[in-house]
């Protein structure tokens, strides 16, 4: 399993690439507590001014994002995490300190994650990506994978396994699914439960024959049989 990323997946993750994929719900919980009672002036007040404070954070956290994207894209991952003395450029723990309810500050602890990951700090890796909440859909397969390979790097193949499972589950396609159950199973021999790795094996022999990765689980469906 690798143990780091590679400079092509840094550029073509989508995640890394966008900050606006998280659509704000603020504004539509507002909307429903108007309409459910309007009468409730006090609430509602109370409701408009935490709706444009928070607005004020998002934009204010995207701006310093913007800064340190940077710095990461670059492969500056202790400037990135910590900042620029030279200009008091705030870094991805600031962020996450000071904005972290924003969805900017949570996709920081994604980039925080990397970095450290990068920098073979794994146990940080791993405190910032447990705090990340991965989006719906095909975005949120990588992060969750990632959570995966940075548990299979502290060699808790068994928890490594059963995420790669999530990330396959996450958004079922004929793409990521396939590999990642190849994945979770690989951490399933490593963590030396060879009977679920074979069940993984199975399920993708099954469920995904024409993939690219069946050639690789019948190899690993042959180990699995040596090995018992």
């Amino acid at each position: 399993m690798a143990k780091r990323l590679t400079k092509e997946q840094l550029e073509t993750d989508p995640l890394l690439t966008s900050y606006y994929l998280f659509t704000s719900f603020l504004k539509r919980n507002l909307t429903a507590v108007i309409a459910v009672s309007v009468a409730v002036v006090v609430l509602i007040g109370g409701g408009i001014a935490y709706y444009f404070y928070n607005q004020a954070q998002e934009q204010k956290a995207q701006e310093l994002m913007v800064h340190v994207e940077q710095a990461f894209q670059q492969g500056e991952y202790e400037i990135a995490l910590y900042g620029a003395d030279a200009n008091m450029q705030p870094g991805l723990i600031d962020i996450i300190s000071n904005y972290g309810r924003t969805s900017a500050g949570n996709l920081a602890r994604y980039y925080a994650a990397v970095a450290e990951a990068e920098l073979e700090n794994y146990n940080e890796a791993l405190r910032y990506i447990e705090h990340f909440n991965p989006p719906s859909g095909i975005l949120g397969v990588g992060p969750i994978a990632f959570h995966a390979v940075i548990l299979a790097n502290i060699g808790d193949y068994e928890k490594a396994a059963d995420i790669f499972v999530k990330a396959a589950e996450w958004d079922e396609n004929e793409s990521t699914t396939p590999q990642n159950l190849l994945n979770a199973a690989r951490a399933y021999m490593e963590a030396e439960d060879h009977a679920r790795a074979k069940l993984l094996v199975e399920r993708i022999l099954n469920e995904y024959e024409d993939s690219n990765i069946a050639d690789q689980a019948r190899r690993l469906e042959g180990m699995i049989i040596v090995r018992n």
